[in-house]
């Protein structure tokens, strides 16, 4: 079934921040803003009787059947509504190095499947990337959203320096740096488990790694540094690594 993300209820906020003017009135719900409308009426020529599945800003998702299709809008049927359960219940956070060419995409879009509010773009000593792509990036999030039904779209930030990053209020900063760790990350976790609605912040550095005055920089702040195990993994597989694995030991 389709998915595709309408906003909340009344005249909405559209993906970029603009006034759509979509409506949700149990039973109906109706889709103008130009990009679903296109998308749903001339890229997959949907017919009446087809089923949508919405979500709102709200993180409501609804079932519904398309009873009417012109040449401006698209009216649905709800059929069910319910709660989406497609989030962690603890907030995980993502500070990267950017890579060059389509690793950097995909490492958004793996990280957007894997739950992240949110990704901090960081230009470290070592970077391959040091082009602002933010917008690219953040278009990246919003399709692998749709993709794999969130309702929170995460958020890709603008360049920020670590300084800059640790200012804000996270519970749990995790550095992976595989040639200078302290303890693997499955010891950290038992050591210090992930609790429900914590804010924890992933840190991963480019393909040549970190430099040491940012070792020194970790150590000054007293940031952990943690291994994925005895490989050395490209910093695109360290990610998804990361936070797959992250993932695993909160749940288990």
């Amino acid at each position: 079934m389709p998915h595709f993300f309408i906003g909340g209820v009344g005249v909405n906020r559209g993906v970029n921040g603009d006034d759509t003017p979509n409506t949700i009135a149990p039973p109906l719900i109706t889709i103008k803003d130009t990009e679903n409308y296109r998308h749903i009426a001339r890229s997959l020529r949907a017919r009446t009787g087809e089923k949508l599945l919405l979500i709102d800003d709200n993180q409501i998702q609804y079932e519904t059947v398309i009873v009417e299709i012109n040449s401006k809008e698209i009216v649905c049927r709800i059929e069910k509504s319910y709660p989406s359960k497609r989030d962690l219940d603890f907030d995980l956070f993502l500070a990267q190095s950017p890579l060059r060419s389509d690793s950097q995409n995909t490492i958004i879009e793996k990280a957007t499947e894997l739950g992240v509010r949110a990704v901090y773009p960081v230009f470290t000593d070592n970077c391959a990337l040091k082009v602002n792509k933010r917008e690219k990036w953040q278009k990246v999030m919003y399709e692998a959203s749709k993709q794999c039904e969130r309702a929170k779209i995460p958020v890709c930030f603008e360049p920020q320096t670590f300084d800059e990053i640790l200012r804000n209020d996270f519970d749990k900063i995790i550095v992976f740096a595989e040639r200078s760790t302290e303890k693997s990350l499955k010891q950290y976790l038992r050591e210090n488990p992930i609790k429900k609605s914590e804010k924890v912040l992933v840190i991963i550095g480019p393909e040549g790694g970190f430099s040491q005055r940012e070792f020194d920089y970790f150590k000054e702040k007293k940031l952990p540094l943690i291994s994925l195990g005895d490989l050395i993994l490209k910093a695109d597989t360290a990610v998804i690594t990361a936070l797959g694995d992250i993932i695993y030991e909160y749940q288990g």
